[in-house]
């Protein structure tokens, strides 16, 4: 096989079909098989396996075992980005109506919003997933096998404590104050407390620092697994955003998060684009994290699927879908002008269909307005296809973490106060740039990091990260998602962008989980 991916033997499989509606002590059950699935090395990597897997799939196999029952049977990923993208200046949803995304796009959703439900769901199961394997995961669960065994389920302890702080760091940004569930909490009829933003990033800080010693660097980590990096790059994530999360600033941690990040030897790709093709595997000098996708393996119609075909339209009359690796589109989505206006000429990221379309959106049920997004394809870098997506979906990861996402964050930690070097902040930004136009022509100053108050970086981050799942977060960051201060077509619902409630900066708990557990409330919903 061409890349390192977890496949989950079907009994093993077996022990985490489960159910998740109205009920968030959502643990896998484990009455009949834990005790027969915790006896060999083997068996702990395939649930460890199971935990990463279960961010691109909807359930074990090709034939609908599904994993939960949810409104739209859609997997993690494609769950998130509706949540951090559709919303957002960088996506202009064509059929909004039909995939019941008009409140999410019109950021006017309530407690009943059927994709709300499905994000929370899905990390709440995520979550129990992890809290089951580090139950069986104790010192003294291991204590029976040999030394080099228990080493190899420390690693996959701490891994499997990464991805719960990764899903409790999801939990925390679209909902602020969630409820909380250990390993360590009775199973059955328990009720978790809530835990507010300030509680939770508390948490997740001294998750991620306690299991440094314990994960693999850069260079020992296996494809598709957590390393050092990926605690370091989340960590960076969760200082940066702390004005948002605790009300206080921590760029100094988020610089040395960075650093720390930086140090573990990743280095930028030469080719923009080939950080988003099927061979994107290959890109391990400058992708940190990624989740593998194969159209054999991981089957679903999200993930990397949804950002091939979701972005190739069905009614233009040129463009065509054998041209990105696949043999159709969804014809799902566009991109804002809002966002388009940012590339400059020469900008080899700016990755756009535009034959047949207005930049302008200037009607969201009209597929020809806004550019069409072309920066993920199913091509291999031979410019073949890499799959038939008729089958099973297309053969590109989805990189969750890159190190361009590191640099930006260093040097606006930086820019912002924080103790890091600004010439080495210029530097990392004019190596993306660097790339993005072919030579130093569009080189930023010290300057142009500081003016504008901060605006560059949020711009940048657009130009390097667009569809990547840090919109939201970041508009939020710099006070312009929700207010009057930034518009982009169709904000909030009006043509020309309106502002909305800044109740809307996060989303409200499920109704249903609500009327379940008496520990949460929406206060502003």
């Amino acid at each position: 096989m061409k890349k390192y991916i977890y496949i989950l033997s079907v009994c093993t499989a077996a022990m985490f079909a489960t159910s998740c509606i109205g009920d968030l002590d959502q643990y896998p059950h484990e009455d009949i098989t834990s005790e027969s699935v915790y006896t060999s090395l083997q068996n702990y990597k395939s649930v460890l396996g199971k935990i990463y897997v279960s961010m691109v799939t909807t359930g074990q196999g090709k034939d609908g075992n599904l994993d939960l029952s949810s409104n739209y049977g859609q997997d993690y990923i494609r769950c998130y980005f509706n949540l951090q993208e559709v919303g957002t200046d960088e996506v202009a949803y064509t059929w909004l109506s039909g995939d019941n995304l008009t409140d999410i796009s019109n950021l006017s959703w309530d407690a009943n919003n059927p994709w709300v439900a499905d994000m929370y769901y899905r990390i709440y199961y995520n979550i129990a997933l992890c809290n089951e394997f580090l139950r069986n995961a104790t010192d003294e669960k291991i204590s029976g096998f040999s030394e080099s065994e228990r080493s190899e389920i420390v690693h996959y302890r701490a891994e499997a404590r990464f991805m719960r702080a990764l899903f409790y760091y999801h939990a925390m940004d679209l909902f602020r104050n969630i409820p909380f569930v250990t390993e360590n909490d009775p199973v059955g009829s328990y009720i978790p407390p809530r835990y507010m933003a300030k509680d939770m990033f508390g948490y997740i800080e001294s998750e991620l620092k306690a299991i440094e010693n314990d994960l693999l660097s850069k260079d020992e980590c296996p494809y598709g697994r957590a390393s050092k990096g990926a605690a370091y790059t989340l960590l960076a994530k969760l200082y940066l955003n702390a004005q948002t999360y605790i009300g206080d600033t921590r760029y100094d941690e988020c610089v040395a998060a960075c650093q720390s990040a930086i140090g573990q030897g990743y280095s930028l790709e030469s080719d923009y684009k080939k950080l988003f093709n099927a061979d994107n595997h290959l890109r391990t000098n400058e992708i940190i994290f990624t989740l593998p996708v194969d159209a054999n393996t991981t089957i679903s119609w999200g993930s990397s699927t949804y950002m091939v075909c979701g972005a190739i339209s069905q009614t233009s009359a040129t463009q065509k879908p054998a041209d990105y690796g696949v043999t159709k589109g969804w014809g799902s989505m566009r991109i804002c002008q809002a966002v388009s206006d940012l590339f400059e000429e020469g900008d080899s990221r700016g990755c756009f269909y535009t034959d047949g379309q207005t930049q302008e959106v200037t009607s969201l049920e009209d597929a020809s307005t806004g550019w069409l997004v072309e920066k993920w394809t199913n091509l291999n870098d031979n410019g073949e296809a890499a799959s038939n997506t008729d089958i099973g979906g297309v053969n590109t990861d989805y990189p969750l973490f890159r190190l361009a996402d590191v640099y930006l964050m260093y040097a606006e930690a930086t820019a912002r106060g924080g103790n890091g070097n600004i010439a080495i902040a210029v530097g990392y930004v004019n190596e993306l740039r660097g790339r993005a136009f072919g030579n130093n022509s569009q080189d930023v100053t010290e300057t142009d990091l500081k003016e504008n108050n901060f605006q560059f970086f949020l711009d940048e981050r657009a130009r390097e990260l667009y569809w990547e799942c840090s919109r939201r977060t970041d508009l939020i960051r710099f006070n312009r998602f929700t207010t009057a201060d930034y518009m982009w077509e169709f904000k909030g619902g009006s043509s020309n962008g309106t502002s909305v409630d800044s109740k809307y900066n996060y989303y409200p708990i499920p109704s249903a989980e609500l009327t379940a557990n008496p520990n949460l409330k929406n206060e502003e919903y």
